[in-house]
């Protein structure tokens, strides 16, 4: 019975998340860690994919992905071009934080803050970490939720893929 109960829980989670090729939410805005505020609609990467890596101050395993993947993350880029952009769900509450901890923690990501968590709502994300990559036409291709060690591979290998490599 347990079984069957997580079964339907998790189709329903699923059923909830943003379909495979949808485009990315234009027009709802993030603050820079500068303060100032910028639209979803210029989120790009060029004629390249882009990583989006839902994340919150309080999260370990949004930490240990962030972390993870900065120390391979040139690689990344020579090898693909690819880029990160973390977006931070923590609310007004917290928000002041998250400039110290991506200052603390050195990460090189393009970095938003959802603090009122529309764009969180737009991309029907549910828990953090939930990271989506976004192809060149702005069409979401893959997402993921959660974190376990190794899931940066997928990640990457999910890049390549994109590109043909």
């Amino acid at each position: 019975m347990k079984k069957l109960i997580a079964t339907l829980l998790l189709s329903m989670a699923t059923c909830l998340c943003v379909a495979q090729n949808a485009k990315l939410p234009a027009n709802v805005e993030l603050k820079a860690l500068d303060g100032s505020m910028v639209s979803s609609s210029t989120l790009q990467n060029g004629d390249k994919p882009f990583i989006i890596s839902f994340w919150a101050t309080w999260c370990h395993p949004c930490n240990r992905e962030l972390n993870t993947i900065k120390d391979v993350y040139e690689e990344w880029q020579e090898e693909t071009g690819v880029k990160v952009i973390a977006i931070s769900i923590d609310d007004a509450r917290s928000a002041n934080r998250v400039k110290p901890h991506v200052d603390g923690h050195d990460w090189p990501y393009e970095v938003y803050i959802d603090e009122n968590q529309a764009f969180k709502r737009a991309m029907n994300v549910i828990n953090v970490p939930h990271t989506f990559i976004v192809n060149a036409q702005g069409e979401i291709v893959w997402q993921h939720t959660g974190y376990a060690p190794g899931d940066e591979e997928e990640v990457i290998e999910k890049v390549r893929e994109i590109m043909g490599k």
